[in-house]
């Protein structure tokens, strides 16, 4: 195969020339694998070779040993680690080789492609020359060779975890990298390659942290590459530190003081990616502390891991005057563009954070701020001043707030409708949202909207609506919150009286021409669908009379004209919103009889629209039409049968489609709403769907968060067909129980900590429905032969001390479950379990109510059972 001419066709422009070498190349790989695998590293290392084709070898190599979907990786490790030995050899010695060429695309290529094969030889200790033999390249020349293994030792770092590598090479790494980062190296490419390498070392260096005399070294050159004269060594020095402050941050006290002074100089003198990276150091400080904060309460008890420094209380004097500053250097197209990001942006972010960290004590900093800049003559000075006020609403408490709230709110929104710039509009929209969000509804004990001021403030969102798209977007967005403060009012709401305008402005606004810039339609149905959700039984009458409206628009959405693929994606939005739309408008109607009633002559033909909208495929629009027919078959009872014959392949699409598995996990709860709904008029279809949900679990291509929902949802068919559950009973029981045992005796980071929850109550949430539904049947005793196991795994799942709130009310309503189901039966296995009292204490004991309340029925459950 003449693979460097096939390498430059799969870059033709050409189309067909393209596809044909794409052809060939995938069919030479699965002809020949080891073969492919080779011809590929000799074109990379090849100095002969067009440096198109070099660089395209090796991203080809990479993807052969790598991708993003879980299993596909597996598969690539595994193939990787059966090839030849040999042939992977010679592979390793042409990818090192390569370091060292003249051209920088296939050194860099080259270095992307060895951290990929370490990532997988190193854990299998295989390859355990290559940290050796790259730290030997370091000292070498030519200089280009050096910055190319520093690039090749951070891709590394990043690549495998750090108990793949013992603490010994760690320190070489470490001693190469701080090398290459120090002034004394004359090559900036070196001294950049080092410093970026550093930052993903840093992970590894637990240990040189914890030495204080290596600590100040790292720290010292760290800091001085901060100064460095290159802008992106600078900007890589400030990443570092950024990633020190979370990684690090109890070991940070020493250094806080001149941190401060470079960051300070950075923000106020620096280029803009500099500066911005200096301010989110003190933005991830921030975060360090507030998660310390809200974790312990503000109590540092022998108990705490790590004591809160107040590093920010500490910095505020000199902080916050240098973020305001920030402010003020604002750029005049900021807002259109959707992705902007900029100091003044970072600098209001960070001071938000900092609002969040004090609370109170950053308020008499901001105030001279805001009153010093609020009417000046330049339009930066008022937006910033806005922006500042804007960004300390969530921190401080309401009675610091509400009087300069109070002062604060007429001005603004006189400024909303009168200012002439609209950058400053547009922040005064957004403050006004905040102040909605944060110091408006029942929380609140000073009403800062009253009588008086409500049509005020009304009347001036409304009118903002028509304002440029960013404008009109963030007076939606005040709009939102405004009526979610009234959620819990009662019978009558102060916004009542305005409901029908507002609804109708929000209708207009979603017809507007430029209604898809700053996501000015999508805003505009959150808000209608928020101002719906919280209003008043008054209002339901005006609530009906939408539901015409919004089955209008779908219906002019489904219509079958061809579009092009732009035009296609914007229906597919707008259904998509349409159907939250009427979701909202479904769960409020269906919730009380009177406008239920009134409701349901309109949902055959909502349910027409729906699978309508299922014919377009569009995985957005599937999502939310799924939702909204889970409300439909809950408003509908089990009338809902009659659209279950048409319905059905919707629904097993849904449960099929693996790809976009939110569709998946969605459609899997609607399954659970048509249960509660058809209660035992759901058995015609219960074979259908129970052979796709364990086909589901048993599969490695789902992602794994459908899986809990799987298992809720057995318990939800098995409540709604009683006994005739049986029939899928061990089978559903033999994947219970390997769940269940997956689940317990995991360690992990959070995220997995947090899912195994997830899976336990999903499991925990299935054995509840079967015992209930099979409960006063003569089946029942169908179910002993499973309660040891179940026991057993409530023991582990309580001894593992790692259950959060909600799987101990599952557990321990589970226990009650199986008291009350199986009767005497259960009494003896119960008494037999080791924590099973232990745990019942302990819940009793809660200070959570749905736990106690959960407990003390298990309780009664548990005694009639022993009684009997």
């Amino acid at each position: 195969m003449e693979v460097t001419q096939v390498l430059l066709n799969a870059q033709s422009i050409d189309g067909a020339v393209r596809k044909n070498a794409e052809e060939s190349l995938k069919h030479f790989q699965e002809q020949n694998l080891t073969g492919f695998l080779l011809l590929l590293s000799g074109e990379l290392v090849s100095e002969e070779k067009p440096v198109e084709t070099r660089k395209l070898s090796g991203l080809i190599l990479k993807n052969a040993l790598d991708a993003k979907d879980q299993q596909r990786k597996v598969e690539l490790v595994q193939r990787w680690l059966s090839l030849d030995g040999n042939a992977k050899s010679q592979i390793k010695a042409g990818l090192l080789k390569t370091l060292s060429s003249p051209v920088s695309d296939a050194r860099s290529t080259a270095s992307q492609v060895i951290a990929k094969v370490a990532g997988i030889e190193l854990p299998h200790k295989q390859w355990p020359e290559l940290v050796g033999s790259l730290l030997s390249n370091v000292h070498q020349l030519p200089v280009h060779a050096k910055q190319a293994t520093l690039e090749t030792l951070g891709y590394l770092c990043e690549e495998v975890s750090p108990d793949v590598i013992d603490q010994d090479q760690v320190n070489k790494i470490l001693t190469a990298v701080v090398q290459g980062m120090s002034a004394s190296e004359g090559n900036a490419d070196v001294r950049l390659a080092a410093t970026r390498a550093l930052y993903n070392a840093l992970g590894f260096a637990q240990a040189n942290f914890s030495n204080d005399m290596e600590r100040d070294y790292l720290m010292r050159v760290v800091c001085e590459a901060t100064l460095s004269p290159e802008v992106r060594i600078r900007q890589a020095a400030f990443e570092c530190l950024v990633s020190i402050s979370s990684t690090y941050y109890e070991k940070l006290a020493p250094y806080i003081q001149d941190i401060f002074n470079i960051t300070a100089k950075a923000v106020r003198e620096d280029e803009e990616p500099v500066a911005l990276q200096a301010i989110e150091f003190w933005s991830s400080i921030c975060d360090e502390e507030i998660d310390i904060l809200e974790e312990y309460g503000g109590d540092f008890t022998g108990d705490s891991d790590i004591p809160c420094f107040y590093f920010i209380k500490q910095a505020i004097p000199a902080l916050v005057p240098m973020l305001l500053e920030t402010l003020l250097k604002q750029e005049e197209d900021q807002d259109q563009d959707e992705g902007a990001w900029n100091i003044a942006m970072a600098g209001g972010t960070c001071l938000g954070l900092v609002a969040r960290t004090v609370g109170d004590d950053i308020v008499p900093l901001v105030v001279p701020f805001i009153e010093e800049n609020i009417t000046k003559q330049d339009w930066r000075q008022r937006e910033a001043a806005t922006y500042a006020f804007g960004s300390i609403l969530e921190g401080p408490s309401p009675t610091k707030l509400i009087p300069l709230v109070n002062v604060a709110l007429n001005f603004m929104l006189s400024a909303l409708t009168k200012d002439p710039n609209s950058h400053v509009k547009d922040t005064t929209a957004w403050t006004l949202g905040r102040i909605f969000e944060f110091l408006h509804g029942s929380a609140v004990d000073s009403p800062i909207i009253t009588q008086a001021n409500c049509q005020q403030i009304v009347v001036v969102l409304l009118q903002s609506m028509k304002d440029t798209p960013n404008v009109a977007e963030k007076a939606c967005g005040a709009l939102y919150f405004l009526a979610q403060g009234y959620e819990e009012v009662g019978p009558s709401s102060p916004l009542t009286p305005f409901f029908q305008e507002i609804v109708q402005s929000l209708l207009t606004v979603t017809h507007r021409e430029d209604a898809r810039e700053s996501r000015l339609r999508t805003a505009a149905y959150e808000t209608l669908n928020e101002v719906v959700r919280c209003s008043t039984d008054e209002t339901a009458p005006l609530v009906l009379q939408l539901v015409p409206v919004i089955i209008m628009e779908l219906h002019n959405t489904v219509e079958g004209q061809k579009l092009s693929s732009d035009e296609r994606e914007k229906q597919s939005e707008l259904q998509g919103l349409l159907c939250g739309c009427l979701q909202v408008i479904i769960q409020k109607l269906g919730s009380s009889e009177s406008t239920k009633y009134l409701f349901l002559q309109y949902a055959d033909q909502i349910m027409g629209l729906f699978l309508s909208v299922f014919a377009c495929r569009s995985a957005t629009v599937h999502e939310e039409a799924m939702l909204a027919i889970g409300a439909l078959a809950y408003a509908t009872g089990p009338d809902f049968v009659k659209y279950m014959p048409e319905f059905y392949r919707y629904l097993e699409m849904g449960l099929q489609n693996f790809e976009e598995y939110q569709v998946c996990a969605v459609t899997v709860g609607v399954v659970g709403d048509i249960c509660r709904a058809l209660e035992e008029k759901v058995v015609p279809y219960c074979d259908g769907i129970m052979t796709q949900l364990l086909k589901n679990l048993s599969s490695n291509q789902l992602h794994r968060s459908v899986k809990p929902p799987i298992f809720s949802c057995f318990g939800d068919i098995a409540l709604a067909v009683g006994e005739y559950f049986e029939k899928y009973l061990m089978w559903a029981m033999s994947a219970l129980q390997s769940a269940a045992e997956l689940s317990t005796h995991t360690t992990g980071d959070d995220e997995l900590i947090e899912y195994i929850n997830t899976l336990r109550n999903g499991i925990l949430e299935a054995y509840s429905g079967i015992f209930q539904g099979f409960k006063n049947s003569p089946k029942t005793q169908l179910l002993i032969p499973y309660a040891p196991h179940i026991l057993q795994f409530l023991d582990g799942i309580y001894m593992e001390k790692d259950m959060d709130d909600v799987v101990m009310k599952t557990a321990i309503g589970v226990l009650g479950d199986l008291a009350d189901t199986l009767g005497s039966h259960a009494a003896s296995l119960i008494q037999q379990s080791v924590s099973s009292k232990d745990f019942l204490n302990e819940c009793l004991s809660s200070e959570d109510v749905m736990i106690k309340e959960s407990a003390e029925w298990a309780k009664l459950a548990i005694s009639r059972a022993i009684s009997v």
